[in-house]
């Protein structure tokens, strides 16, 4: 049997990558690769700063003994185009490929790759990075194009994010006498666009538009967001949930109308927006990143522009105003996730990639799913 040594943070920490690393070891993957995790970065853990500076020391000795002990075909990282990772990871990648090890770098979004470094002998390095591992998975076209612009000789293939799918909520009726309900679902920090969003409320609340908010999630940004409702004097109108699992979660995504997420980073391909789709829950976002890959604009949601609280506002009392059109969304949302983001897509992508790398196939550009 294959083994693949999968890197990335502790299977119990709570982010994107973690969802990701769990859906590959529970799904049929598991039975067809031995799959071995590598924990990396500090996700998951709790330390002090000795601690921290210890197990960035010692991180690449456990590294070269989970090599030798497992003796793995297949090295697959986990990293993104932020520095912290970029650099921490370029360890892995080496030792892997000293050894002699195929190594599929998997980028959970950050910076593209023209913009990440503006000194050229860094950007330099960049490429030579990206040339030395076997192949490169990006989560959309658009991550595609930029980076065959920035090394045509890269080889690349693309996996989108997938979901396990809830329930069809067919019961889920846009009421047309009640305020709109908007969520927000997900990390609480500035970049995510939640204080463009509670001044965007601000502003309809205003003109007498009765909307609301709940906040589901955690983060750097919970006491200023609490702090900034009272400022605008919206207790009434906003509600913090706390971070939400499982069932609480899809109750979020049921009891809203619209899923208000105008996040300027560069996500990748947001978990909660193909979460929201699929729990016909329309986005008010911004098209960064995967996102204009996943939803067009006016059919599956509203593209609003980043730092823009007056066009979220114009958005909310669009959608509002139009409760048929939330109703096609919605609509249009299921199909477009049941289609193209099923967790069922997901072992036969990455069993492809395997495959491809341990029969020694470097497979540049080629299986490239368009999933427009």
């Amino acid at each position: 049997m294959i083994t693949i040594l999968v890197l990335g943070p502790a299977l119990t920490a709570v982010s994107g990558v973690t969802t990701h690393l769990n859906q590959l070891f529970r799904s049929s993957l598991a039975q067809e690769f031995c799959l071995v995790h590598f924990q990396v970065g500090s996700e998951g853990r709790a330390e002090s700063m000795l601690r921290k500076l210890l197990r960035f020391s010692w991180s690449p000795v456990q590294f070269m003994g989970a090599l030798l002990r497992h003796r793995p075909q297949i090295v697959h990282v986990n990293t993104s185009m932020e520095p912290k990772s970029y650099w921490r990871d370029i360890v892995y990648v080496v030792m892997a490929k000293l050894l002699g090890k195929r190594v599929l770098y998997q980028v959970h979004g950050g910076a593209l790759p023209q913009v990440f470094f503006r000194n050229r002998l860094l950007k330099s390095l960049l490429a030579q990075v990206l040339r030395m591992v076997d192949e490169v998975v990006l989560l959309a076209q658009v991550e595609l194009q930029e980076y065959r612009r920035f090394d045509a000789k890269l080889a690349l293939r693309v996996i989108p994010n997938a979901i396990d799918i809830i329930p069809d909520p067919l019961v889920k009726y846009v009421v047309h006498h009640r305020p709109l309900a908007l969520v927000y679902v997900g990390r609480l920090a500035e970049a995510k666009g939640i204080f463009d969003l509670l001044e965007a409320l601000a502003l309809v609340r205003q003109g007498g538009n009765q909307a609301t908010l709940t906040i589901a999630g955690g983060g750097p940004a919970d006491a200023a967001l609490r702090q900034r409702v009272e400022q605008l004097q919206l207790q009434d109108a906003v509600v913090f949930l706390g971070p939400v699992f499982g069932a609480d979660k899809n109750q979020a995504w049921l009891s809203a109308d619209v899923f208000g997420f105008p996040t300027y980073h560069n996500e990748g391909l947001p978990y909660a927006l193909l979460e929201a789709m699929a729990a016909r829950t329309p986005a008010l976002i911004c098209p960064v990143a995967a996102i204009p890959d996943v939803m067009q604009d006016g059919v599956h949601g509203l593209f609003v522009p980043p730092r823009n609280p007056q066009a979220l506002a114009d958005a909310i009392l669009r959608l509002d105003a139009d409760r048929e059109l939330l109703r096609d969304m919605g609509q249009a949302s299921r199909s477009r996730i049941e289609d193209h983001y099923s967790l069922a897509r997901l072992p036969a992508d990455f069993h492809d990639a395997y495959r491809s790398l341990s029969d020694g196939q470097e497979k540049a550009g080629a299986n490239v799913p368009d999933v427009r």
